[in-house]
């Protein structure tokens, strides 16, 4: 009976971390969707973003997909984040600045614009 559980148990948690690591995943078998080393190595990605956020959540999976390096700070537990975030004009989530050009909301193709 425990062992059936247990199982149960592992298995939810497999789905899980599946779940959040989907676009590395994905990476592994579809490296096509991957963009050129010289863009990854020049990027310069800060994301600010909050842990409820479904569009954030997107967006990490997107730049994981294509193998993009980021930085990612939670506006709602980060003081100094919030600062950031602020200063650099806020208005919304997520927040992404692309080597200084800034984003608001899901916009893939601005994030690959920026990047080249």
């Amino acid at each position: 009976m425990l062992g059936g559980v247990f199982k149960k148990v592992l298995l939810v948690l497999l789905v899980v971390v599946v779940f959040q690591n989907w676009g590395k995943i994905e990476r592994v078998f579809n490296p096509s969707q991957v963009v050129s080393e010289q863009v990854r190595a020049n990027a310069r990605v800060v994301l600010y973003t909050t842990e409820w956020c479904g569009y954030c959540k997107q967006i990490r999976r997107f730049l994981d997909q294509k193998g993009i390096p980021y930085q990612q700070f939670d506006i709602e537990k980060d003081a100094q984040a919030r600062k950031a975030y602020e200063a650099l004009g806020g208005g919304g989530i997520p927040f992404v600045d692309v080597n200084g050009t800034l984003i608001r909301d899901y916009r893939p193709e601005q994030i690959m614009a920026a990047l080249k």
